[in-house]
């Protein structure tokens, strides 16, 4: 197993990354164009993923840590709700509903797998090493 060093070294990250992409990519196109506040909410959501995989790790601190990845998994289950409203419009086809909501799905479960890690870790932080 790797060292990580910063967030960026993180799978989960990683992937929340690349999902905001496509949800960015998504939203570009006709008919989301029209739909200017559902565009600017899907694509905070999205990106508030990573902003706080980012953000928690920047605090170095597990328990501050585990509540921003907390308010990712939140965002998450957030864009999983907005992906059903643009499917049930018409923005997404049934083709890239699924994509997408298996991407958000693997997220929100490695972020819950990540959270329950860190929970059960004895170590609390660069922040409190003496």
């Amino acid at each position: 197993m790797s060292k990580i060093c910063s967030f960026e070294d993180l799978q989960v990250w990683q992937l929340s990354r690349e999902f905001n992409k496509k949800i960015y990519q998504a939203t570009g196109k006709t008919p989301w164009k029209a739909d200017c506040r559902f565009v600017s909410q899907i694509t905070a959501a999205s990106g508030s993923i990573m902003d706080n995989i980012a953000e928690g790790f920047g605090r170095e601190g597990t328990k501050e840590y585990v509540n921003f990845l907390y308010i990712a998994k939140g965002s998450c289950e957030e864009v999983k709700s907005q992906l059903y409203r643009a499917y049930d419009v018409g923005y997404l086809s049934v083709e890239q509903f699924d994509v997408l909501f298996k991407d958000i799905r693997t997220i929100s479960v490695m972020l819950h797998n990540f959270i329950k890690y860190l929970k059960e870790c004895e170590h609390k932080g660069v922040k409190y090493k003496e």
